[in-house]
């Protein structure tokens, strides 16, 4: 056990000694953070700019006009067919809505019809118009069936609809959605530095073969074996204390991480730090110098990190390529944070941890059937 502490306490001092590696191994992680606020951390709410086609020139069409205008964060201006179609294509207009004749007469018969809405910017910019729109359309077709053809009917019922009063009670909710995809974020780049980190302090076995410094320990009571379980708990303090910074700052400062215990996140992400140091020794088995462990590295980690939904949201990828990201650690990490988020019980994801911890061990098996089969502990080329 002496001779362990020696060793951790050794490499811990080696490391740590050029300010390189302080700045590496400790304030990388915290640069996610920044590009997570950078890419999600905007608070303003965007205006949405909607030209208007008149082609019915109908009451109920200018009522209907007149109702867009008054919906916030939207601006409304009215514009000919072919002006509207090039100002959607230049960008100057996010959607454009065509009242086409015979609209008014179609909301009087009941059956709305005769109206398109058309966009470049796909059903984030229609779904949001057609949510008011539509309710307002179909709310004046349900009034219009109910004065049965009665026109001073149906204009009064209109009038009175228009005019009523509610009382409305509204409280203002955070937007949980945002917060989540900023800590999706900072996590998946942390872990990203994680794994490279994981990969840089395993390089030690090998800079120290180059220099065989590791020749000379074994001539000492120290054994290989001794040796890397020293490596792995370099590498666990390295990854712990990443996490604890990260996490922490992340919660104290930028009030990220909404609905997860920072222990309950600390113990997801020290069990992902465990595949790292798993992952890690398999590269470092496969490599026999450094300039091949970093090929490796490149190879392993930055595809798999970008597949998992690290850098951005899953859901955006391809179907085939979201059934590959299922096979892979990264994505299992950021999936058991992301129903801690959503309010599901530490206890309830024990499924989540079994696989988490089954990546890890398949790892270390691999790695020591790597080093138990070409010798590496005891033999570099």
């Amino acid at each position: 056990m002496k001779d362990i502490l020696w060793l951790i306490q050794n490499t811990l001092s080696m490391t740590f000694r050029k300010r390189k590696n302080v700045i590496m191994f400790l304030l990388m992680p915290l640069v996610g953070i920044f590009i997570a606020l950078l890419a999600y951390g905007g608070n303003q709410t965007p205006t949405l700019t909607v030209g208007v086609v008149n082609q019915d020139k109908g009451e109920i069409t200018d009522d209907t006009i007149q109702f867009l205008k008054g919906l916030e964060n939207v601006k409304v201006s009215e514009v000919e067919a072919a002006e509207g179609k090039s100002q959607i294509t230049s960008g100057k207009l996010d959607s454009v809505i065509t009242f086409e004749k015979g609209f008014s007469e179609s909301v009087l018969k009941g059956s709305p019809d005769h109206i398109e809405i058309s966009s470049i910017k796909g059903a984030a910019v229609t779904g949001f118009v057609k949510s008011y729109l539509y309710q307002y359309i179909n709310n004046v077709a349900t009034i219009s069936r109910a004065a049965d053809g009665n026109q001073p009917k149906f204009e009064q019922m209109v009038k009175d609809y228009q005019q009523s009063g509610y009382k409305l009670a509204t409280h203002s909710v955070e937007d949980a959605s945002k917060n989540k995809l900023m800590t999706n974020q900072a996590i998946g780049f942390l872990i990203m530095i994680m794994m490279m980190s994981a990969v840089n302090l395993s390089e030690i076995i090998l800079l120290e073969k180059e220099q065989r410094t590791y020749y000379r320990l074994l001539s000492t009571p120290i054994n290989a074996r001794k040796y890397l379980f020293a490596n792995v708990v370099v590498n666990m303090i390295v990854m712990t204390i990443q996490v604890l910074i990260t996490l922490t700052i992340m919660r104290t400062v930028f009030d990220m991480g909404v609905n997860v215990s920072i222990w309950e996140a600390a113990f997801v992400m020290i069990l992902f730090s465990l595949i790292s140091v798993g992952l890690s020794l398999v590269i470092i088995s496969f490599a026999n110098n450094r300039s091949a462990a970093g090929a490796l590295q490149n190879l392993v980690i930055t595809p798999t990190v970008m597949l998992s939904g690290c850098f951005w949201p899953v859901e955006v990828m391809p179907k085939s390529l979201q059934k590959i990201a299922e096979f892979l650690p990264q994505r299992w990490t950021l999936d058991t944070l992301t129903k801690l988020q959503e309010g599901s019980t530490f206890s309830g994801l024990y499924l989540h941890y079994i696989i988490l911890f089954a990546f890890a061990a398949a790892f270390f098996l691999i790695a020591v059937y790597r080093f138990s089969r070409n010798n590496t502990t005891q033999n570099f080329i």
